[in-house]
């Protein structure tokens, strides 16, 4: 039994400080906390990702041993990876959580939206997205994006002001001096929020081993049915892939990121355990967009001509 006396006694005057992974695990429960205090109807965006899946285990931690006192809000394009949709409605049952689900294909069916004729839906999440930011009336929305992903991530503030049309505008940054947020908005305008802002995606899988955070499988190492498409491995589904010119092979993989099936590459790897994936990750001179998503590699701007339309 542990007693007061066994605790270490401190001999010098060393400032107690916090680890690396405990400074990023502090700003992020302050910027929850934060959010909280400012806004009425925050949301947290959860696909069952891993930056996603940071966030609610971030935000659960922020209120505990309180309920989290935001629901969740995930953009289905309907060509979702099947493990990471099961880890969701798993991890929503096991903590009481509320989702909220717009369906892409429901803007399909209605004709608000058309296919492209290379079967990727990431671009159609725009439309869906805003329209439930709007209907349910949501003041702030926390995303997972990360300024070491992408050059237009990196230009965000931790908040991030969208007009009443959801749209983006670098010019009207806010500046955020010690950690001061402003979350002013007029109405119809809202708050994209981004507790994971200065976190790499080392942080996150070191911090992933240390809180023993489970992550959908699709993650590690694993063999699947996959094909070559502009320098990468995609999954063969319903969504238009295979060509006839385009074999289908069977190939020990694993995925960095996750999003729609018809633009998220798969890698290469052995990394059956996290201390593999950590050890892999740390070698690898590419982001993790920038070797896995398809979706940003359509122009030099492409992921900033979409954020300024309303994405994240």
């Amino acid at each position: 039994m542990t007693t007061a006396t066994d605790s270490p006694v401190r001999t010098d005057d060393t400032p107690y400080a916090l680890s690396h992974l405990g400074a990023l695990e502090a700003e992020s429960v302050h910027i929850f906390r934060e959010v909280a205090g400012e806004f009425e109807r925050p949301v947290i965006l959860f696909s069952g990702g891993k930056d996603s899946i940071l966030m609610l285990h971030l935000a659960l931690k922020a209120f505990a041993p309180a309920a989290v006192p935001f629901s969740l809000l995930h953009v289905d394009t309907g060509h979702n990876f099947p493990e990471v949709l099961a880890y969701r409605d798993r991890v929503v049952a096991e903590h009481n959580l509320r989702l909220h689900v717009a369906h892409v294909q429901d803007f399909i069916d209605r004709g608000v939206l058309r296919e492209r004729p290379d079967g990727t839906r990431n671009p159609l999440q725009t439309v869906p997205l805003l329209d439930a930011i709007e209907r349910n009336r949501f003041d702030a929305v926390f995303g997972g994006g990360r300024r070491d992903e992408e050059k237009a991530r990196a230009k965000e503030r931790v908040f991030s002001l969208r007009d009443e049309f959801g749209a983006w505008d670098p010019r009207r940054q806010r500046p955020e001096l010690w950690s001061l947020y402003n979350g002013r908005h007029a109405v119809g305008e809202h708050v994209r929020v981004f507790p994971l802002s200065n976190w790499t995606e080392l942080d996150v899988w070191q911090y992933i081993e240390r809180e023993g955070i489970e992550l959908p499988e699709i993650y590690y190492a694993h063999e699947r049915d996959v094909f070559s498409r502009g320098g990468m491995w995609l999954t063969a589904g319903e969504w238009g892939g295979p060509k006839d010119s385009e074999p289908v092979e069977r190939r020990l993989v694993r995925y960095r990121t996750v999003g729609d099936m018809s633009c998220t590459g798969a890698v290469d790897s052995d990394a059956t355990t996290i201390e593999a994936v950590i050890a892999e990750i740390a070698a690898s001179r590419l982001t993790e967009r920038g070797a896995t998503r398809a979706d940003d590699k359509l122009s030099e701007a492409a992921m900033e001509d979409r954020k300024r339309e309303g994405y994240f």
